[in-house]
C-alpha cells in the first residue's frame, strides 16, 4: 500500500511539473502554446494578477519594472487595458551600451525612457494564436502598431518567432502567452528600440 501510494505522488508530482517546464516551448511545427502559469524569472506568473504586478514577482524583469516605475506607467500597466507586452529581461537591458540604463532612468530622460516602454506594448490582447494567424495573413511577418505610435515587426522563422524593431534590432520571443487579467505578456530578450 505504502508503495502504490508513492508511486501515486510521483506520479501526481510529475504532472504538476511537467506543464511548467514546457511553458516556454513551442511545439514541433513552431507554434506557441498557451499554459496557465508559466513560471517567470523564478516565480510563477498568475491570470488573476495583472502585468505589473506578475512583472513585480519575476527576478528576471527587476530592470524593467525599475524602468516602468521610473517612467510613470505603472497606473498605465495596471489599469485594465487590455495590452500585448514584449518584456525584456535583465540580460537584455544589460546588453545596451554601458551607462544606457542608468541614463534613462535619470528623471530628465523621463520622456525617452516612456517612448522606449510603450514601444514594447500592443493595444489589446494579442496570444499567440492571434500573432500565428496575423503572421500567415501576412505571408510570414505582421506588423503590429505600438501604443508609441510606431511599428514592430513579428515573423515566424522555422520554429523560432521573433520581434523586429524599426532599426532592424531582432529579439526572440522566449516565454510566450503569460497570461495577465489585463493582457498578455511575451518575454523577450533584446530590448527594441523606436
Amino acid at each position: 500500500m505504502r508503495t502504490l501510494a508513492m508511486g501515486v505522488s510521483m506520479v501526481l508530482a510529475v504532472a504538476a511539473v511537467a506543464p511548467m517546464a514546457m511553458a516556454a516551448q513551442a511545439d514541433a511545427a513552431g507554434s506557441m502554446a498557451m499554459h496557465s502559469n508559466p513560471m517567470v524569472g523564478g516565480a510563477a506568473m498568475y491570470a488573476s494578477k495583472n502585468i505589473v504586478q506578475n512583472a513585480m514577482k519575476s527576478k528576471d524583469h527587476t530592470t524593467l519594472v525599475a524602468a516602468v516605475k521610473a517612467a510613470g506607467l505603472v497606473d498605465t500597466l495596471s489599469g485594465p487595458g487590455p495590452f500585448t507586452v514584449f518584456a525584456p529581461t535583465n540580460e537584455a537591458f544589460a546588453a545596451l551600451p554601458a551607462g544606457t540604463v542608468d541614463n534613462l532612468l535619470k528623471p530628465a530622460n523621463k520622456a525617452m525612457l516612456s517612448k522606449i516602454l510603450t514601444y514594447h506594448v500592443v493595444a489589446g490582447k494579442m496570444t499567440s494564436a492571434d500573432l500565428e494567424k496575423a503572421v500567415m495573413a501576412g505571408g510570414g511577418k505582421a506588423m503590429l502598431k505600438t501604443v508609441g505610435g510606431d511599428s514592430i515587426t513579428v515573423a515566424k522563422s522555422g520554429s523560432a518567432w521573433t520581434v523586429t524593431d524599426d532599426k532592424g534590432n531582432v529579439a526572440n520571443i522566449t516565454i510566450a502567452d503569460v497570461m495577465q487579467s489585463n493582457g498578455v505578456i511575451f518575454v523577450i530578450d533584446k530590448v527594441l528600440m523606436p
